[in-house]
């Protein structure tokens, strides 16, 4: 799609119903924020497409297909979660629209493909730093693992942990498996309960983590929690409650990171739009856009093959989360972000560089 007089249409398939539903919100809210504050491209305004994929694999690709065959988009955003950007990202690669993933940390999402992006660091860094974290700063050294089996993300995270923290001289003396939704984990509390573990790594979405860590209190376990990405949502606040005090994330961004001029801008508009702490994922949306209107200008053209190896070439991009230089298989070269539950809030901990 070459640039032509009219407007640049870009899609979003995003979970705005279903199990990921706040995370997808989140992502909502970042983009159009970022719209208003860069409404047109070259003289031309960008048009905003979202389409539900309501949590679910299929509706996600089924959501692509529309926006490239009905809506006729000329570049993508989305999915949030990894599992649901799997199924999307191959049919915007036979397309060649280019497509960036704000959030879905999943290596496969973008390796060995031309089209896939992301603006989030992927989880084989994000077990690791966890990993390091957990052995050199909570200074544990039996671990007990938690995983959410039904998700990809959930699966994939919690396997780089185990490899670094035992590389480290660690011991996983418990692993156990949940299924998205469930409500009870008592017998697999139990397991783990008798291993006397150190830390517990749980790597899964808000609400089965907010649930976890109130079951564990209720049981008497005092370990430490550490997680992912995925749980750093505010409905983890209002559904754990107290019991998620003292969890420990890696993350991708705190407020505090925000210190490029446009993210400084950003996150004064974000701020006064919504009236609350800028949080990761929305911060992560703004820059997958910013990114994708760089690349077009850089390519001076909405044609998906010339957007996508200006993708490929960005380097030292000042986005509202840092500086961004797209590195192998256009995973983003970034630190990653430590934060605690700390009186009900997210507090900023550390950032550890790879």
């Amino acid at each position: 799609m070459a640039l032509a007089a009219g407007e640049i249409k870009i899609g979003l398939y995003l979970p705005m119903t279903g199990a990921a539903a706040a995370m997808g919100q989140m992502v909502w809210e970042g983009v159009q924020v970022a719209h208003r504050l860069q409404p047109k491209f070259l003289g031309q305004p960008v048009k905003l497409y979202l389409v539900d994929t309501k949590s679910d694999k299929i509706e996600a690709a089924n959501a692509v297909s529309r926006l490239i065959e009905k809506d006729q988009v000329a570049a993508i955003i989305g999915e949030v979660i990894s599992s649901d950007s799997l199924a999307g990202v191959p049919i915007a690669e036979r397309a060649k629209v280019p497509n960036i993933a704000p959030t879905a940390t999943n290596p496969l999402v973008t390796q060995n493909r031309k089209y896939a992006f992301r603006a989030c660091f992927v989880d084989d860094l994000q077990g690791r730093v966890a990993a390091r974290f957990a052995w050199e700063n909570l200074k544990a050294k039996k671990a007990a693992v938690l995983i959410d089996q039904a998700q990809d993300y959930c699966v994939g995270l919690a396997n780089y942990f185990q490899k670094e923290f035992k590389r480290r001289g660690g011991e996983i003396v418990a692993v156990s498996y949940i299924q998205t939704g469930d409500q009870d984990f008592s017998a697999q509390i139990s397991a783990l309960k008798a291993k006397n573990p150190d830390l517990i790594y749980a790597p899964n979405y808000y609400a089965e983590n907010a649930l976890l860590a109130k079951q564990l209190q209720d049981l008497g376990v005092k370990a430490p929690i550490l997680t992912g990405d995925g749980a750093q949502v505010p409905e983890l606040l209002s559904i754990g409650g107290k019991a998620v005090e003292g969890m420990y994330f890696t993350a991708h961004f705190h407020r505090q990171g925000a210190v490029t001029p446009l993210g400084k801008k950003y996150l004064k508009a974000f701020e006064a739009a919504y009236h609350k702490d800028l949080d990761a994922f929305s911060a992560l949306a703004a820059d997958a856009y910013f990114l994708l209107l760089q690349a077009m200008k850089t390519a001076g053209t909405t044609d998906g093959p010339e957007v996508a190896a200006a993708l490929a070439a960005i380097k030292d991009f000042p986005g509202v989360t840092g500086k961004i230089t797209m590195g192998p298989d256009h995973n983003p070269l970034k630190g990653v972000v430590v934060i605690k539950v700390d009186q009900g809030k997210f507090a900023y901990q550390t950032t550890i560089n790879p």
